[in-house]
């Protein structure tokens, strides 16, 4: 975690920035709950369990921050909530994921499935792609397995 840290903080340097604090304090609960996509809120409150005296505002402002830097990626995944997933190191793209309409647990997929797309974009519409975002949502292998299925639109448990 401390290489990564470090990496982060680098990465604020070239652009002007510090490694505060307040921000290392964000950065390290990120990294501590990489695979949960977190929102601001939640953010928020396990960084004041480490610095109680940072606010809101001051995540709310590196999360931003972190964002510009493409440190992480800001995800929706249609639940109206903003949420903060790191980027891998060396990612040129956001990662895809796969969620759950049914109990609302998010899969990641690192593998960039759209490499060719890309490319057919690019060449056809003459349109320089910075980044891509893919989420598939649908009914994982959990809930499947307990029955549910996909009907029309809606979620239903068989029988």
């Amino acid at each position: 975690m401390e290489t990564r840290i470090e990496r982060i903080k680098q990465q604020l340097s070239a652009k002007g920035y510090k490694l505060t604090p307040q921000r290392e304090s964000t950065v390290r609960i990120l990294l501590e709950n990489e695979s949960d996509h977190l929102s601001a809120e939640n953010v928020f409150m396990l960084v004041k369990s480490i610095a109680p005296e940072i606010g809101l505002a001051t995540v709310y402002r590196t999360l931003e921050l972190l964002t510009e830097l493409g440190v992480v990626d800001k995800v929706n995944f249609g639940d109206g909530v903003a949420r903060f997933d790191l980027r891998p190191e060396g990612a040129n793209h956001s990662h895809h994921h796969l969620v759950c309409v049914e109990c609302g647990s998010v899969e990641e997929i690192m593998e960039d499935l759209l490499v060719d797309v890309e490319k057919k974009v690019e060449s056809k519409y003459e349109f320089l792609i910075k980044d891509h975002r893919l989420t598939f949502h649908g009914i994982c292998k959990v809930c499947q397995a307990k029955g549910v299925t996909l009907e029309g639109h809606k979620a239903v448990i068989n029988g």
